[in-house]
């Protein structure tokens, strides 16, 4: 089974070797047809402490790492392949 990946905004960079990375999906309600946002927090593993506040990153998904990560930072994501 494929592992899957992520793009989102690093908004948390405080831990040792862990960053919070908000995803952010947009859905159409059932009922009403509105597109809405729709957010989560990945604490994903950041071994070197290269990724900072604000950036932009793909998160692979993992084996777990610890109770809450299970998610490591592959890359910093483009301009272009974020939007």
């Amino acid at each position: 089974m494929p592992k899957r990946v992520l793009t989102g905004t690093v908004v948390s960079d405080k831990t040792d070797k862990t960053v919070v990375v908000l995803v952010e999906r947009k859905v159409k309600h059932p009922l009403y047809g509105k597109i809405i946002r729709l957010s989560k927090k990945y604490h994903a593993h950041d071994e070197q402490n290269a990724y900072h506040e604000g950036e932009t990153v793909r998160i692979e998904e993992c084996a777990p790492i610890s109770k809450l990560k299970s998610w490591r930072v592959l890359e910093k994501a483009d301009k272009a392949s974020a939007a």
